[in-house]
């Protein structure tokens, strides 16, 4: 049985999520990983060097340049013969490509898988996260989206052999009109083991700098809940929840959140969680493994200079 992995990347950067997928699917079979996309050449090589990859299909064009699911769908749906699994990463890509690749296909997709037990055996968590389902597929071929902070990366190996694909070029109806990016010097919120959370409590933007603080002087992802990103605190992109990123990290820390249902769907997969909230009775510090009550104005400046004191400024 083979598998194909669609790789993302941004600037000409390799995601971390890719070699957690790597990681997660490499007892399956043999692991081939697609790059598409335009000057994605050191992505490829970067992604070759992967443990458990064993060669690497580049596709490039201006058509798959601009990360439409037109151009993607049409790469896939010609390779499917090919593979027993064909899958990507449950974020936007995947979200967008999977479901139209299965339509094409005429299968059912599996989506937001947290682990695999086997050839036809994969957990997905159902009910915002409050229960785990295991679904059994008798399909012939499997078309997955996975959670990338649910797997741990894939090692560094020897380099597997890429290989140009040659693909016809798709006329899209859609196009991009802009593109917005948010300027960062932090860990990549998906797959960070540290994370910083701030929820509305913090009051404002310029509130919201206590937490990027906090973030800093721990080496950790900066991450916020759906109320904080509607109030405008914080950007999109930072949003942890059911309807935002799904994160595992090994400490979560967070600040001001009360622990609603849909961001507690999002923290489920966190190895430790640490509170800081001035409601004893919020359901967040009652999930917590650890607890400091009080207003978070006072402590977390107090904890950001106690990290300074002791040198854990990264």
């Amino acid at each position: 049985m083979t598998v194909l992995v669609l790789a993302e990347h941004d600037l000409g950067t390799l995601s971390p999520s890719t070699a957690r997928l790597v990681g997660a699917v490499a007892a399956l079979g043999p692991v081939d990983l697609l790059v598409l996309g335009e000057g994605v050449d050191q992505v490829a090589l970067d992604g070759a060097r992967l443990a458990g990859v064993a060669r690497v299909l580049v596709g490039q064009g201006g058509d798959l340049a601009a990360g439409l699911p037109d151009s993607t769908v049409a790469v896939l749906a010609g390779l499917a013969p090919n593979y027993s699994y064909i899958l990507a990463s449950a974020g936007a890509t995947g979200r967008d490509v999977m479901p139209r690749l299965a339509a094409k296909l005429d299968l059912m997709p599996i989506t937001d898988v947290v682990a695999i037990g086997g050839a036809n055996r994969f957990v997905r968590p159902i009910y915002a996260g409050n229960a785990l389902q295991t679904v059994v597929s008798d399909q012939l071929r499997h078309l997955l989206t996975l959670r990338p902070s649910a797997f741990r990366p894939a090692a560094l190996g020897e380099a597997a052999p890429i290989e140009p694909l040659a693909h016809a070029p798709v006329a899209s109806v859609a196009r991009i009109i802009a593109a917005h990016r948010t300027p960062s010097d932090s860990p990549d919120l998906s797959t960070a083991q540290i994370v910083v959370g701030g929820g509305v409590s913090v009051g404002s933007a310029e509130g919201f700098k206590l937490i990027e603080q906090l973030g800093k002087a721990l080496g950790a992802a900066v991450g916020a809940t759906r109320a904080a990103v509607d109030a405008g605190y914080a950007p999109n992109d930072w949003q942890v929840g059911q309807t935002g990123k799904i994160i595992a990290p090994d400490l979560y820390i967070a600040v001001g959140i009360s622990g609603a249902l849909q961001h507690l769907a999002g923290i489920q997969g966190a190895k430790r969680i640490v509170a800081i909230n001035s409601d004893p009775e919020a359901p967040l510090v009652k999930l917590a493994d650890a607890v400091l009550i009080g207003d978070l104005f006072a402590i977390v400046p107090q904890l950001i200079a106690e990290l300074d004191r002791l040198g854990v400024r990264r």
